[in-house]
């Protein structure tokens, strides 16, 4: 911008200034005029004037309940104490319990044994009756067991890879007919 258009808005500007001031300095016959204060004032109408200083004492005393914290500090407050509880609870610790049961997916149906008594093998099925297993004392059953001992109502099996054991006992072959 040229010096010469730089003075020609300076001027505008003063000229708008100057009749903005004229303007605003001179009353319209309109406008409102000031009222003394005095003159509007009626008192009220008041049948009891006295204070009522049992409501006043009651705001007095009263406190406040919240939670007390700067608010000029970023971190937060504490958390609030949890509330008593009015009777105790007496929580018995727990239990430990063992591991699972022992479950054998084979069916004891029978066994048989020498002459002598000594030597007994064991009949296992699979749950679904197509497998039959053989397996005497210390022999493994289904990759997963040994049989531990045999008896004439039971067959007693520990589990290889962690010891466990189970007892399965004899069961009868459902009548045919």
């Amino acid at each position: 911008m040229s010096r010469r258009t730089q003075m020609i808005v300076l001027g505008a500007l003063l000229f708008v200034l100057v009749a903005t001031l004229y303007f605003s300095r001179t009353s319209s016959p309109d406008a409102p005029k000031p009222v003394a204060v005095d003159d509007r004032f009626t008192p009220l109408d008041v049948d009891n004037p006295a204070l009522r200083n049992d409501i006043l004492k009651r705001f007095l005393t009263l406190e406040y309940k919240g939670v007390h914290r700067s608010i000029f500090s970023a971190t937060l407050p504490p958390p609030p104490a949890p509330p008593p509880s009015k009777t105790p609870v007496n929580t018995a610790p727990p239990v430990p319990t063992g591991p699972p049961p022992l479950m054998v997916d084979a069916k004891y149906f029978g066994y048989v044994s020498d002459a002598g008594g000594s030597h007994r093998r064991a009949f296992f099925a699979s749950p679904n009756n197509e497998d039959v297993y053989i397996a005497g004392e210390g022999d493994t059953l289904m990759g997963r067991f040994t049989v531990v001992r045999i008896t004439n109502t039971t067959a007693e099996v520990e589990e290889v890879s962690s010891g466990r054991r189970a007892t399965l006992t004899l069961e009868e072959p459902p009548p045919n007919g």
